[in-house]
């Protein structure tokens, strides 16, 4: 081991994140996301937002005005200034790795609890 500190990061700045569509966006998300990701997409930084379905699904939901809200979301990254053009904007279940490393990480969970 040394006590050297690491280099910072001096790779392109980039963004990955998501908003919940389990409920109305609220100025919060606007002034604490939304916001950012137009000022990093206007910075040239490669912007990737999904709407966060999967993760509304924690608790019963009604199918149709789920999937009412998750196009109002993908409308209010479009209205805040996203530019499809640049950025990437999808729902989190069209990519079927997040279902699929979610389940993994239940059974390695699982299996950790089990062997203490």
């Amino acid at each position: 081991m040394t006590d050297q500190t690491p280099a910072p990061y001096t790779g392109p700045r980039r963004i990955l994140s998501g908003i919940q569509a389990s409920g109305a966006l609220h100025l919060g998300n606007y002034l604490g996301a939304l916001k950012r990701f137009v000022e990093l997409q206007d910075q040239g930084a490669p912007v990737l937002v999904f709407v966060a379905d999967m993760h509304a699904i924690t608790v019963w939901q009604d199918p149709a005005k789920l999937a009412a809200q998750t196009r109002e979301i993908a409308a209010a990254y479009l209205a805040s200034g996203l530019d499809p053009k640049t950025a990437t904007i999808f729902p989190q279940s069209a990519v079927p790795a997040h279902a699929e490393l979610a389940g993994s990480s239940t059974a390695w969970r699982a299996w950790a609890g089990w062997t203490g």
